[in-house]
């Protein structure tokens, strides 16, 4: 099972070591436009996979993809470099998408000549209208990590407030990785038990608590940046994550991005997710609230997406 990784800058080197420490992939190929750099980050990681499940990792250029199933993009400018970390800019990671649509145009010709029927998995914000860009590219198969972090995330805080553990936690982000993306609080539950009735029963202000992990889950990667420059580990855990689950063929139900006819763009909602990337989008149920909100966070995208697909690769 070989995977390629274009980018090995923070999130593309967290990427790398989670993937060799879950035994994600059999063979693992390092992209970046320094190739000095794809090199050492594979050499420096190499060394340490002994002790890890059997891989082959090393540096490449794009006819080393060749055979690769699944190819992994995270190149580009970050919320840091790129002026995306002010709370109360409404654009949020959008403001980087100028950017990295030239960082794409660059990338996407070159990998489409190579393995133009791999899944691609796009990390480099904001994913989910460059999983547009790469679509409307060419590729058949593309998937936004989206929210799926942004959902691990709400389950932590909801895990904290509620003193249980977070693996008993089902609850879901959807829609945009980003300031307009939905909560989902009418179907999150601990076990069977609604989160809200939980809270309710425990004596504690639904709303306030409501209000802070909602702050706390939708700036997370603010607060990770002002004390780490990037916000790199938990997006590098999930992706090797999802690349299993496409590898593996596991048809797991993970909220992901990928491109939804019914609201025309690509967002997260929940899906199967296998070899083919995904394979079926399951619409949840929510509240009158939560629909608006996720139409409002798909209007968003899809106006943001078509603005640069009129313009062209």
């Amino acid at each position: 099972m070989k995977i390629g990784v274009i980018g090995s800058g923070a999130v593309g080197s967290a990427c790398l070591l989670a993937l060799v420490l879950r035994g994600s992939a059999r063979e693992i190929v390092v992209l970046n436009r320094d190739r000095k750099r794809a090199r050492a980050v594979a050499m420096d990681i190499g060394y340490g996979a002994p002790l890890a499940s059997v891989v082959d990792i090393g540096d490449g250029d794009y006819p080393d993809l060749a055979g690769a199933e699944l190819v992994i993009i995270s190149a580009g400018i970050n919320e840091k470099s790129g002026g995306a970390t002010d709370r109360s800019d409404p654009a949020g990671r959008l403001r980087l998408l100028e950017a990295n649509v030239g960082v794409y145009r660059d990338i996407l010709p070159r990998l489409a000549k190579v393995v133009p029927d791999a899944v691609v998995l796009v990390l480099t914000d904001p994913p989910d209208p460059l999983a547009d860009i790469v679509r409307t590219a060419g590729f058949k198969r593309v998937l936004s990590s989206g929210t799926y972090l942004d959902s691990l995330r709400f389950r932590h805080h909801l895990a904290r407030g509620l003193n249980v553990a977070p693996a008993s936690v089902e609850a879901d982000v959807l829609g945009e990785h980003g300031t307009s993306e939905v909560l989902m609080w009418s179907s999150a539950r601990v076990g069977t038990a609604p989160v809200l009735e939980l809270i309710e029963r425990s004596g504690g202000d639904r709303q306030e608590l409501r209000r802070a992990i909602e702050h706390d889950v939708r700036y997370a990667n603010i607060a990770i940046i002002e004390g780490n420059q990037a916000s790199q580990f938990g997006i590098g855990i999930v992706s090797a994550r999802i690349v299993e689950a496409v590898l593996r063929d596991e048809r797991v139900v993970i909220p992901i991005g990928s491109y939804n006819p019914t609201y025309g763009a690509t967002l997260s909602m929940p899906s199967v997710v296998g070899r083919a990337g995904v394979l079926r989008i399951l619409e949840p149920s929510m509240s009158e609230e939560e629909r608006h909100a996720l139409e409002r966070s798909a209007d968003r995208l899809r106006v943001i997406a078509a603005g640069f697909r009129d313009g062209g690769l």
